[in-house]
């Protein structure tokens, strides 16, 4: 193999994906990863710490495209505008080409504790960055926090149904449908 391969991130995650769905997260090898990307486990390891990274790998770029999007909102705009700012601004992150990978990434670590669990924690993390990038726009608490939460909870469902094999909707309009509902639901 040549020093230089062309989109080899990409090539273990395509293979890595491929693999979870194939024989499970539990059984697939970074070996097998790399082989299955015409690519060496040395190579991987520049790109990944690990094979749970295929799965969590660019989670602080989503994270700082929200935080971002909410700081850039209108000043005017109350703490729940702002967070649909965040919300949307991220569809891009989910458009139909990566669909099928979130599809089986969703997959994957809902069968998976210790990933389901290592989900959870990242969603935290960004509940906490939506807190604390609101309480920076004035927001006080605890209404950042209830604000950033329901965002958070909007971001899950709307992922959810993305990610499910009936889906055909953008991921955009999934979040503003949820969100008007979510505005419904507390307006009564």
């Amino acid at each position: 193999m040549g020093r230089w391969e062309p989109d080899a991130e990409s090539r273990f995650r395509a293979a890595a994906i491929e693999l979870f769905g194939e024989i499970g997260y539990e059984h697939t090898t970074v070996a097998a990863i790399a082989e299955r990307a015409g690519l060496t486990a040395r190579t991987f390891f520049r790109y990944f710490a690990d094979k749970r990274e295929v799965l969590f790998n660019g989670s602080e770029r989503l994270q700082q495209t929200m935080v971002d999007a909410l700081a850039q909102a209108p000043a005017e705009a109350s703490a729940v505008d702002a967070i649909a700012a965040a919300l949307t601004s991220v569809g891009d992150f989910f458009d139909d080409d990566r669909r099928p990978f979130a599809r089986v990434r969703s997959t994957v670590i809902a069968a998976n504790t210790d990933l389901r669990e290592r989900e959870l924690i990242k969603l935290a993390t960004l509940s906490a960055a939506l807190a604390q990038a609101l309480r920076e726009r004035g927001v006080g608490e605890p209404d950042a926090s209830l604000a950033a939460e329901a965002g958070i909870a909007v971001f899950r469902v709307a992922f959810m149904q993305w990610v499910s094999e009936s889906e055909r909707r953008d991921y955009v309009g999934i979040v503003k449908e949820s969100l008007a509902r979510l505005r419904a639901l507390t307006a009564n």
